[in-house]
Protein backbone atom coordinates (compact mmCIF):
# COMPACT_ATOMS: atom_id res chain seq x y z
CA UNK A 1 0.00 0.00 0.00
CA UNK A 2 1.29 3.32 -0.72
CA UNK A 3 1.99 5.90 1.49
CA UNK A 4 -0.91 8.22 -0.56
CA UNK A 5 -3.10 5.18 0.06
CA UNK A 6 -2.43 4.94 3.21
CA UNK A 7 -3.07 8.99 4.38
CA UNK A 8 -6.62 8.41 2.60
CA UNK A 9 -7.45 5.45 4.87
CA UNK A 10 -6.27 7.55 7.97
CA UNK A 11 -8.10 10.42 7.39
CA UNK A 12 -11.80 8.49 6.32
CA UNK A 13 -14.16 7.86 8.75
CA UNK A 14 -16.86 5.70 7.49
CA UNK A 15 -20.72 6.88 7.87
CA UNK A 16 -22.26 5.88 10.59
CA UNK A 17 -25.26 3.39 10.09
CA UNK A 18 -28.05 1.05 11.66
CA UNK A 19 -25.51 -2.20 11.54
CA UNK A 20 -22.44 -0.23 12.62
CA UNK A 21 -24.28 0.15 16.50
CA UNK A 22 -26.55 -0.42 18.69
CA UNK A 23 -28.72 -3.42 18.55
CA UNK A 24 -28.30 -3.20 14.48
CA UNK A 25 -24.89 -4.21 15.30
CA UNK A 26 -25.82 -7.43 17.25
CA UNK A 27 -28.48 -8.59 15.12
CA UNK A 28 -27.58 -12.18 13.39
CA UNK A 29 -26.73 -12.61 9.71
CA UNK A 30 -29.83 -14.58 8.92
CA UNK A 31 -31.79 -11.09 9.02
CA UNK A 32 -28.87 -8.78 7.37
CA UNK A 33 -29.19 -11.38 4.48
CA UNK A 34 -33.02 -11.02 4.32
CA UNK A 35 -32.30 -6.96 4.58
CA UNK A 36 -30.24 -6.98 1.64
CA UNK A 37 -32.00 -8.79 -0.39
CA UNK A 38 -35.64 -6.59 0.43
CA UNK A 39 -33.70 -3.04 0.57
CA UNK A 40 -29.89 -3.43 -1.04
CA UNK A 41 -30.98 -6.05 -4.24
CA UNK A 42 -31.57 -4.05 -7.48
CA UNK A 43 -35.47 -5.07 -8.14
CA UNK A 44 -37.26 -5.69 -11.76
CA UNK A 45 -37.39 -2.34 -13.73
CA UNK A 46 -41.18 -1.89 -13.76
CA UNK A 47 -42.13 1.42 -14.79
CA UNK A 48 -39.69 1.84 -17.27
CA UNK A 49 -38.00 -0.99 -20.76
CA UNK A 50 -34.66 -1.92 -18.91
CA UNK A 51 -32.16 -1.53 -22.42
CA UNK A 52 -29.47 -4.41 -22.35
CA UNK A 53 -25.52 -3.79 -23.17
CA UNK A 54 -23.95 -0.84 -22.51
CA UNK A 55 -24.96 1.39 -26.16
CA UNK A 56 -27.60 2.16 -28.03
CA UNK A 57 -27.82 3.08 -31.64
CA UNK A 58 -30.50 6.29 -33.28
CA UNK A 59 -32.00 4.32 -35.91
CA UNK A 60 -32.64 7.55 -37.82
CA UNK A 61 -29.54 9.32 -37.26
CA UNK A 62 -27.13 6.80 -36.85
CA UNK A 63 -25.59 8.47 -33.06
CA UNK A 64 -24.55 6.31 -30.86
CA UNK A 65 -25.47 7.02 -26.89
CA UNK A 66 -24.61 5.32 -23.75
CA UNK A 67 -27.04 2.63 -22.14
CA UNK A 68 -29.11 4.90 -19.00
CA UNK A 69 -30.60 2.58 -16.81
CA UNK A 70 -32.11 5.25 -14.47
CA UNK A 71 -34.71 4.36 -11.96
CA UNK A 72 -38.02 6.91 -11.85
CA UNK A 73 -37.94 8.47 -8.58
CA UNK A 74 -40.88 6.65 -6.47
CA UNK A 75 -42.87 6.98 -3.23
CA UNK A 76 -44.34 4.22 -0.95
CA UNK A 77 -47.14 5.48 1.18
CA UNK A 78 -48.12 3.55 4.21
CA UNK A 79 -51.16 1.92 2.18
CA UNK A 80 -48.49 0.74 -0.09
CA UNK A 81 -47.60 -2.05 2.90
CA UNK A 82 -51.32 -2.68 3.32
CA UNK A 83 -51.72 -4.40 -0.28
CA UNK A 84 -49.85 -6.43 -2.66
CA UNK A 85 -49.02 -3.79 -5.72
CA UNK A 86 -46.45 -6.27 -7.57
CA UNK A 87 -44.13 -3.82 -7.50
CA UNK A 88 -46.39 -0.95 -8.66
CA UNK A 89 -45.32 2.47 -6.79
CA UNK A 90 -46.36 6.04 -6.92
CA UNK A 91 -44.46 7.98 -9.74
CA UNK A 92 -43.48 11.67 -8.58
CA UNK A 93 -42.39 13.42 -11.55
CA UNK A 94 -43.57 16.95 -13.84
CA UNK A 95 -45.87 17.67 -16.53
CA UNK A 96 -46.72 20.26 -18.85
CA UNK A 97 -49.75 21.07 -20.73
CA UNK A 98 -47.36 22.02 -24.39
CA UNK A 99 -44.12 22.69 -25.38
CA UNK A 100 -43.82 26.33 -23.90
CA UNK A 101 -45.22 26.04 -20.99
CA UNK A 102 -43.67 25.38 -17.52
CA UNK A 103 -43.97 22.39 -15.58
CA UNK A 104 -45.97 21.37 -13.22
CA UNK A 105 -44.96 18.85 -9.79
CA UNK A 106 -47.29 15.30 -10.85
CA UNK A 107 -48.14 12.10 -9.36
CA UNK A 108 -49.14 8.95 -11.12
CA UNK A 109 -50.69 6.26 -8.98
CA UNK A 110 -51.21 2.74 -9.62
CA UNK A 111 -55.32 1.60 -10.40
CA UNK A 112 -56.05 -0.16 -7.07
CA UNK A 113 -58.52 -2.74 -6.26
CA UNK A 114 -59.60 -4.71 -3.66
CA UNK A 115 -59.87 -8.51 -4.16
CA UNK A 116 -59.86 -11.96 -2.76
CA UNK A 117 -56.87 -14.53 -2.75
CA UNK A 118 -56.06 -18.10 -1.98
CA UNK A 119 -53.21 -19.41 -0.66
CA UNK A 120 -53.17 -23.09 -1.00
CA UNK A 121 -50.37 -24.21 1.74
CA UNK A 122 -52.30 -21.74 4.48
CA UNK A 123 -55.56 -23.09 3.06
CA UNK A 124 -57.06 -19.39 3.57
CA UNK A 125 -58.80 -16.93 1.53
CA UNK A 126 -57.06 -13.21 1.87
CA UNK A 127 -58.88 -10.37 1.07
CA UNK A 128 -56.36 -7.61 -0.41
CA UNK A 129 -55.82 -4.95 -2.16
CA UNK A 130 -54.05 -5.19 -5.51
CA UNK A 131 -53.18 -4.08 -8.66
CA UNK A 132 -53.46 -5.74 -12.50
CA UNK A 133 -49.70 -6.15 -12.50
CA UNK A 134 -50.19 -8.50 -9.42
CA UNK A 135 -53.18 -10.14 -10.78
CA UNK A 136 -51.07 -11.08 -14.19
CA UNK A 137 -47.86 -11.71 -11.90
CA UNK A 138 -50.31 -14.82 -10.18
CA UNK A 139 -51.63 -16.18 -13.55
CA UNK A 140 -47.82 -16.19 -15.05
CA UNK A 141 -47.09 -18.33 -11.96
CA UNK A 142 -49.57 -20.61 -11.78
CA UNK A 143 -51.38 -19.62 -8.13
CA UNK A 144 -50.98 -16.87 -5.24
CA UNK A 145 -48.32 -18.99 -3.45
CA UNK A 146 -45.63 -19.53 -6.39
CA UNK A 147 -45.48 -16.19 -7.09
CA UNK A 148 -44.95 -15.17 -3.38
CA UNK A 149 -42.30 -18.17 -3.20
CA UNK A 150 -40.50 -17.04 -6.59
CA UNK A 151 -40.53 -13.55 -6.40
CA UNK A 152 -37.92 -12.15 -4.00
CA UNK A 153 -38.27 -9.61 -1.27
CA UNK A 154 -37.34 -6.82 -3.22
CA UNK A 155 -39.93 -7.28 -5.82
CA UNK A 156 -42.84 -8.29 -3.27
CA UNK A 157 -41.51 -5.02 -1.04
CA UNK A 158 -44.97 -4.60 0.54
CA UNK A 159 -44.73 -5.82 4.24
CA UNK A 160 -48.18 -7.90 3.92
CA UNK A 161 -46.68 -9.57 1.02
CA UNK A 162 -43.41 -10.62 3.48
CA UNK A 163 -45.24 -11.46 6.13
CA UNK A 164 -47.38 -13.56 4.19
CA UNK A 165 -45.02 -15.47 2.43
CA UNK A 166 -42.92 -16.12 5.70
CA UNK A 167 -45.79 -17.70 7.26
CA UNK A 168 -46.09 -19.91 4.01
CA UNK A 169 -42.24 -20.85 5.00
CA UNK A 170 -42.75 -21.27 8.51
CA UNK A 171 -46.03 -23.99 7.59
CA UNK A 172 -43.42 -25.65 4.91
CA UNK A 173 -40.72 -25.76 7.44
CA UNK A 174 -42.77 -26.94 10.43
CA UNK A 175 -45.28 -29.05 8.29
CA UNK A 176 -48.08 -27.52 9.95
CA UNK A 177 -49.89 -27.10 7.23
CA UNK A 178 -53.37 -29.41 6.73
CA UNK A 179 -53.26 -30.93 10.45
CA UNK A 180 -56.39 -32.42 10.22
CA UNK A 181 -55.63 -34.04 6.45
CA UNK A 182 -52.54 -36.19 6.23
CA UNK A 183 -53.09 -37.01 3.15
CA UNK A 184 -53.31 -33.33 1.70
CA UNK A 185 -50.38 -32.20 4.35
CA UNK A 186 -48.36 -34.89 2.26
CA UNK A 187 -49.59 -34.05 -1.05
CA UNK A 188 -48.84 -30.03 -0.74
CA UNK A 189 -45.47 -30.06 0.96
CA UNK A 190 -44.51 -32.37 -1.82
CA UNK A 191 -45.64 -29.83 -4.13
CA UNK A 192 -43.85 -26.64 -2.40
CA UNK A 193 -41.14 -28.01 -0.57
CA UNK A 194 -38.45 -26.75 -3.18
CA UNK A 195 -39.19 -23.26 -1.98
CA UNK A 196 -37.39 -24.80 1.38
CA UNK A 197 -33.66 -25.13 -0.29
CA UNK A 198 -32.56 -21.42 -0.32
CA UNK A 199 -33.46 -20.54 3.23
CA UNK A 200 -32.33 -22.37 6.26
CA UNK A 201 -34.88 -22.60 9.44
CA UNK A 202 -32.92 -19.73 11.22
CA UNK A 203 -33.56 -17.73 8.04
CA UNK A 204 -36.98 -18.49 7.69
CA UNK A 205 -38.13 -17.02 11.44
CA UNK A 206 -36.28 -13.89 10.64
CA UNK A 207 -37.45 -13.53 7.00
CA UNK A 208 -40.08 -10.48 6.42
CA UNK A 209 -39.72 -8.98 9.73
CA UNK A 210 -38.93 -5.03 9.47
CA UNK A 211 -35.85 -3.55 11.05
CA UNK A 212 -37.83 -2.19 14.50
CA UNK A 213 -39.81 -6.33 14.26
CA UNK A 214 -36.38 -7.90 14.29
CA UNK A 215 -34.84 -5.50 17.43
CA UNK A 216 -37.67 -6.34 19.41
CA UNK A 217 -37.48 -9.94 18.50
CA UNK A 218 -33.35 -10.01 19.60
CA UNK A 219 -34.15 -7.83 22.60
CA UNK A 220 -36.73 -10.77 24.03
CA UNK A 221 -34.55 -13.32 23.15
CA UNK A 222 -31.58 -11.98 25.20
CA UNK A 223 -33.81 -11.45 28.24
CA UNK A 224 -34.61 -15.42 27.73
CA UNK A 225 -31.30 -16.34 28.00
CA UNK A 226 -30.14 -16.99 32.03
CA UNK A 227 -28.29 -14.13 33.05
CA UNK A 228 -24.70 -15.11 34.94
CA UNK A 229 -25.03 -14.56 38.22
CA UNK A 230 -22.33 -12.88 40.04
CA UNK A 231 -20.18 -15.64 42.51
CA UNK A 232 -20.41 -13.36 45.20
CA UNK A 233 -24.33 -13.52 45.26
CA UNK A 234 -24.05 -17.34 45.36
CA UNK A 235 -21.31 -17.41 48.25
CA UNK A 236 -23.97 -14.71 50.11
CA UNK A 237 -26.74 -17.15 49.56
CA UNK A 238 -24.49 -20.06 50.78
CA UNK A 239 -23.62 -17.93 53.75
CA UNK A 240 -27.05 -17.23 54.60
CA UNK A 241 -28.52 -20.57 54.02
CA UNK A 242 -26.01 -22.10 56.44
CA UNK A 243 -26.19 -19.37 59.08
CA UNK A 244 -30.05 -20.39 59.57
CA UNK A 245 -29.54 -24.14 59.52
CA UNK A 246 -27.24 -23.36 62.45
CA UNK A 247 -29.85 -21.18 64.00
CA UNK A 248 -32.61 -24.19 63.79
CA UNK A 249 -29.60 -26.62 65.21
CA UNK A 250 -28.84 -23.79 68.44
CA UNK A 251 -32.34 -23.72 68.67
CA UNK A 252 -33.35 -28.10 68.48
CA UNK A 253 -30.60 -28.19 71.33
CA UNK A 254 -31.94 -25.25 73.68
CA UNK A 255 -35.63 -27.00 73.12
CA UNK A 256 -33.91 -30.85 74.23
CA UNK A 257 -32.07 -29.56 76.97
CA UNK A 258 -35.21 -27.73 78.77
CA UNK A 259 -37.19 -30.75 77.94
CA UNK A 260 -34.74 -33.13 80.06
CA UNK A 261 -34.33 -30.99 82.44
CA UNK A 262 -37.87 -30.79 82.76
CA UNK A 263 -38.26 -34.43 83.28
CA UNK A 264 -35.67 -35.00 85.52
CA UNK A 265 -36.77 -32.81 88.46
CA UNK A 266 -39.77 -34.16 89.80
CA UNK A 267 -41.43 -32.26 92.68
CA UNK A 268 -43.79 -34.39 94.22
CA UNK A 269 -41.05 -36.75 94.99
CA UNK A 270 -39.18 -36.99 98.80
CA UNK A 271 -35.28 -36.03 98.46
CA UNK A 272 -34.92 -38.66 101.51
CA UNK A 273 -33.81 -41.91 100.58
CA UNK A 274 -35.31 -44.96 102.25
Amino acid sequence: MSMKELAKRLYYMPKPTRWSKGIGAELPQEYKKFWREWKIQIPTAVHYIKQEGKYVRNEETEEVYPVQNIPLPLLYPKEFHQGIWGGEAVIQGFTKKNKYARRHPHFWFPTLKKSVVYSEVLDTYLSVVITNRTIDLINEHYGFDHYLLKTPACDLKSELALKIKRQILLSLADKTLYPNDVVKREEIYTKYKEYLTPYTREEIEWYGLTFKEACKKWIKQKEQVKKIQPLKLQFRSELIAKLKEEEVEKAKKTLEESSTWKLNWNPFTSSKSE
